[in-house]
This record gives C-alpha cells, structure tokens and sequence, in this order.
C-alpha cells in the first residue's frame, strides 16, 4: 500500500474511532411503517430512545430496540474502559432501506389474481458522540 493510501487509511481509522454501526437485514416489515419509527428517535440521545422505543405501541419500535442494544454492545466493546452513561452517545444516523420482496398471488373475481406484495426492510444505524 503506498503512503498516501496508508495516510488517507488511518485518518479515516482516526475520524470513526468513536462512532459505531449496526444494521438489521431483511426485517420482515414495510419500510414504509420502521421509517415512522426511525424518525421518531433519530438524533435523540440513547437512554430517551430506549425509553421512547419501550413505550412504543408501534411493532416495529421492538425490532429498533433491539438493534439500539446492539449497537450499544458494540459501542462497549469498541471501548471497553468507557462507560456508556458518561460518553453522551446519541443516534447520529438511522435510515431504513427497502429489501427484497415476496410477490404473492390473491385470487380475485372472475378468475383473475390480484398480487400482494410482502415487503422488507433493512436498517442501519450509527452512534456518535454529542460533540462530533
């Protein structure tokens, strides 16, 4: 690898040291219902997000919950001496992409058939800090 490469690489190292990913694939949900959810909590800090997804009557604010989990786990593994309550972690980042879908066949009058479209979802989510 040449210099400017290896330079460029560990800047971009550096710049992402404090910002974690995680991502639900092929959620069995539309994009359309996670994205209400999505909005809800994107730039919220992670403890008012938990809370916001919990008392969330909406099915898809579990499935969010559990990626915030893990994306909090990750976060504790990247820095394994912080703790997460002083490190002022908010959601810099949700988007809900749309996945693959199931094309089914409803039969309908007449002897034609109306298609359903089972839809899916995938979601990606990035933790920050406030500061950044």
């Amino acid at each position: 690898m040449g210099s400017r490469k290896q330079d460029s690489s560990i800047a971009r190292k550096e710049a992402n040291k404090d910002v974690v990913k995680a991502s639900l694939n092929d959620c069995p949900s539309s994009p359309r219902k996670m994205r209400l959810v999505a909005d809800i909590i994107r730039g919220e800090q992670v403890d008012k997000a938990l809370y916001i997804l919990k008392y969330s009557k909406k099915d898809a604010s579990n499935k969010l919950e559990k990626l915030l989990l893990s994306a909090m786990a990750n976060w504790q593994t990247k820095n394994e001496g912080a703790d997460i309550e002083e490190a002022n972690l908010i959601i810099k980042e949700i988007f809900v992409d749309s996945a693959r879908q199931l094309k089914r066949l409803r039969p309908a009058p007449q002897g034609r058939g109306y298609r359903i479209r089972k839809r899916s979802n995938h979601v990606t989510l990035i933790l920050g800090n406030k500061e950044n």
